[in-house]
């Protein structure tokens, strides 16, 4: 099956931010017991492959939205469902499936267990065919064709011990399917020694100087086999409140991942099979789970009220990164983390949001190096700003910047890098209490190393939205 997929570093960052733009997050809910909304669109996107060599449409989206939330005395409780699809006039003339669509499902639960003991649950399933997939986890952009599944869950239990001092103790999981499968390699005789593409596992061939692994058909690698994965994470913070305007805290976090596709990834041969050999075999075949690993981290933070209308939250630390399952590159790294914001409310509904975010983050990237070893993550660094304004009453605008630098980690591909720029500007009016009008202009530039895989995109849109 074709694929279309691009990874854009830290596409992610300032999700705080975007949620003012983009839609309610799971920890702010309706006032009423349900909502319905929706959205009609016309845009046009001049790169909707999100390719090195771009195709534009004009098109249509429709975007319904209902929500039910349930509060009870210690409880709230509540769901909303979103669903989405995008019609592609280009895509329709061409032949090929016009429409892009998408489900997703978000569920949160907070009780208060008592004065000082409270619980919070929330979880984010998004099911999509031919879908735009945000990973606000790995923090990147993928677009593929088929079903493809997305899950994102966190449950925590927040203890005030003392009046100053409490914890937070959490547990995070992140799933991932993607429906292209279906990779595999197979011996080939008599081709002369090269290196090949991407990888994971400790499968060999035989040790015939002439008998080198090759991927089986042209299309390389599956993306169910290079991120199908499960993202898990158990951390606990500790709290103290110094002021009612200051509170400092510190805390540990061990995660680890586990991709779970089940394939070959990436081929090793040997250029020099008598002074290279691996226990004698000329090539070695990564598996999927090649890119299992671990990571410790460490980080202290403030959130901190500066005035009235200025707010500081910032946390910095390190992370000690175990890459256990390549045999060529045995990497255990360690890196810096950061999350800083500052938030400026200026006038009643209008503020600016900028900050700094450090991380690593999954990357579809795997191609081993000659002597092999495999792309396990990339470093990235990124800023992102956010400016909300009330022009008038009725009229708001949103600006929103987002920088990423990101470095690529062993592999063919070390030290290459990906910038990734993105910019969005929305007007919305209120004509009434439940009807309102919007237009809009997103841009993306990614510039890589890498050859083919940077991009650039452009897309406008004019709609309606309807709530009640």
């Amino acid at each position: 099956m074709k694929k279309f997929f691009v990874s854009t570093g830290l596409a992610a960052i300032g999700v705080a931010g975007l949620q003012s733009a983009c839609g309610q997050g799971l920890d702010v809910v309706s006032p009423k017991a349900w909502s319905v909304s929706g959205t009609l669109r016309g845009f046009y996107d001049d790169n909707y492959n999100l390719a090195h060599t771009s195709k534009g449409s004009w098109g249509t989206e429709v975007s319904p939205s209902v929500s039910v939330n349930v509060p009870l005395r210690q409880t709230d409780m509540g769901i909303r469902y979103n669903y989405s699809l995008y019609y592609y006039n280009d895509r329709d003339q061409l032949g090929v499936d016009p429409f892009d669509q998408s489900h997703q499902v978000d569920i949160w639960l907070d009780h208060a267990i008592n004065e000082n003991w409270k619980l919070n649950f929330t979880d984010t399933f998004t099911y999509g065919r031919q879908p735009d997939l945000t990973d606000p986890t790995s923090q990147a952009i993928y677009r593929v064709q088929g079903d493809n599944i997305a899950n994102h869950a966190k449950i925590s239990l927040d203890t005030q011990w003392t009046k100053l001092f409490g914890t937070s103790l959490s547990y995070g999981n992140d799933f991932y399917n993607y429906q292209n499968n279906g990779a595999g390699v197979v011996p080939n005789p008599g081709a002369t020694p090269t290196f090949i593409s991407s990888v994971r596992g400790n499968s060999v061939f035989g040790n015939n100087p002439n008998e080198y692994a090759a991927f089986n058909g042209t299309g390389g690698a599956s993306l169910a086999g290079l991120l199908d994965r499960i993202e898990q994470s158990v951390g606990l913070d500790f709290n103290w409140t110094l002021s009612p305007e200051t509170m400092v805290f510190a805390g540990y976090t061990y995660s680890w991942v586990n991709y779970t596709g089940n394939e070959p990834v990436g081929i090793v041969n040997y250029q020099n099979p008598i002074a290279n050999p691996v226990d004698g075999h000329q090539s070695y075949i990564y598996q999927s789970s090649s890119r299992d690993g671990s990571s410790h981290g460490a980080h202290i933070g403030l959130s901190h009220q500066l005035t009235g209308n200025i707010s500081l939250m910032g946390q910095v630390g390190a992370s000690y990164s175990d890459n256990s399952n390549d045999p060529f590159n045995h990497s255990q790294v360690v890196s810096p983390t950061a999350n800083v914001s500052v938030n400026y409310t200026y006038l009643p509904g209008s503020y600016v949001q900028v900050g700094v975010t450090q991380a690593h983050n999954a990357t579809d990237e795997v191609q081993p190096g000659a002597k092999g070893g495999i792309t396990q993550y990339q470093d990235t660094t990124g800023v992102f700003a956010d400016w909300n304004h009330r022009i008038t009453e009725k009229l708001m605008g949103t600006l929103i910047g987002q920088y990423s630098y990101s470095t690529y980690q062993g592999g063919a591909a070390q030290s290459q890098t990906d910038s990734s720029f993105s910019a969005s500007l929305n007007l919305s009016y209120q004509i009434s209490r439940h009807f309102s009008a919007d237009a809009g202009y997103n841009f993306d530039d990614l510039i890589s190393g890498l050859d083919g895989r940077g991009f650039v995109r452009n897309r406008v849109y004019l709609g309606l939205s309807a709530s009640y």
